[in-house]
């Protein structure tokens, strides 16, 4: 254990020597943030530091322009460490992926450090799409994490969480098609989609005292009608539905399925349900490597969440959940002094930049570095890991 203690600290070194450039990369981001699948900037900043290194690059992989990877050393245990950086709109980075890129730039760097000590290679992914899109469900269906042993990244919030958890997510459209007239002179020969639309979420209303422990809906109106003296021909609605299992969400989608097609028979319209982004499944956390990175942070001086409080505090959603149902991997909470703010708040993007952010930024990298460090060194780790990828690549 002594090599993995020695590779811990060089390559925490390794992170404090980047650090100016680290915290400004998180910065940059933080002050251009781009949308889904439009990430050109944020992908170009966050692999520049890791060209410049000596890593071996691979742009517009899985046939997505913002999606990249950096590979740096030839061990058999490929570690990879993804990278988010899409932004949210209007709002800009209030879920803090300038963040995420950084601490996982870091974190490839630190490992680059003792990559040949420990064995292994380090693959840094990055992922575009995660708020809308599934950049890393379209990266695992495309074979990007097949040579990837196990799977990490950090994430901020309020608090730091090691044993986060999240909902399996369904992103859907559901579009009605009535019939336009004038509301006033011929509202007879009109068949309302608003009207629809509002049915259809009365239906959704009345359905949530109903819905199982953990199961979600939340949506709104994108298209509602042109003016007030048309009969609406057309309507929008976009919802999300979660739940704690890939099973639940099947029910909830079904049930919901049918409070949408009540919207249209009882206003004459017809409906079409369309998925807008791939579906994303629950976090399922390694345990193992999970406990090397509860190690790590409370050497780091950090303290999380009880772990007997954990499961009363889900996440939200994330594609990283459809990742860790093939790779081991972990996704973490790391803490940040929001002030109060939640994610997805205008005032946790402007948190994501303060000093505590800076911060989480470093601890973050260090964290994750050295949990790859630990799992590369201990030989029952590694081993688990080895096999399991074997056994995943040969079927």
């Amino acid at each position: 254990m002594q090599r993995g203690v020695d590779a811990g600290a060089e390559a925490s070194a390794a992170v404090t020597a980047v650090a100016a450039d680290l915290i400004a990369l998180s910065h940059s981001l933080h002050a251009e943030p781009e949308l889904a699948f439009e990430e050109t900037r944020s992908a170009a900043k966050t692999a520049e530091l890791l060209a410049a290194r000596g890593f071996e690059m691979d742009y517009g992989v899985a046939d997505l322009p913002t999606a990249f990877t950096a590979t740096y050393g030839s061990g058999e245990l490929v570690v990879g460490v993804c990278a988010e950086y899409d932004a949210l709109p209007e709002i800009g980075h209030a879920c803090g992926h300038n963040i995420i890129a950084a601490a996982s730039v870091g974190a490839a760097l630190g490992l680059a450090e003792v990559a040949d000590a420990c064995g292994m290679t380090v693959k840094l992914l990055g992922t575009p799409a995660e708020e809308s899109g599934g950049g890393k469900v379209l990266m695992l269906e495309r074979g990007v994490f097949d040579d990837v042993a196990v799977a990490m990244m950090v994430h901020p919030g309020p608090f730091d969480l090691v044993g986060a958890r999240s909902l399996a997510l369904a992103d859907v459209a559901v579009e009605f098609t009535g019939r336009e007239s004038h509301a006033s002179a011929a509202p007879e020969f009109g068949r309302n989609a608003g009207d629809a639309a509002t049915v259809a979420q009365v239906a959704l209303g009345l359905l949530r005292q109903h819905l199982a422990r953990g199961q979600q809906m939340h949506g709104i109106v994108s298209k509602g009608g042109l003016a007030p003296n048309i009969v609406p021909a057309r309507a929008e609605l976009l919802y999300y539905l979660r739940a704690n299992s890939t099973e639940l969400l099947d029910d909830l989608r079904a049930r919901a399925s049918a409070c949408f097609a009540a919207g249209a028979l009882a206003t004459g319209c017809t409906h079409e349900i369309r998925t807008v982004s791939p579906t994303y499944a629950e976090l399922r956390q390694d345990p193992v490597v999970l406990a090397a990175y509860r190690a790590e942070v409370a050497e780091l001086g950090r303290v999380p969440v009880p772990q007997d409080q954990e499961a009363e505090r889900p996440l939200g959603s994330t594609d990283m959940g459809n990742v860790t149902h093939v790779v081991p991997g972990i996704h973490p909470i790391i803490g940040i002094d929001s002030g109060g703010a939640v994610t997805h708040q205008p005032e946790f993007a402007a948190a994501a930049v303060n000093a505590s952010a800076d911060a989480a930024v470093l601890d973050g990298a260090r964290a994750l570095a050295g949990t790859a460090v630990r799992v590369a060194t201990d030989p029952d780790r590694r081993e688990r890991l080895l096999d399991r990828q074997r056994r995943r690549t040969h079927g």
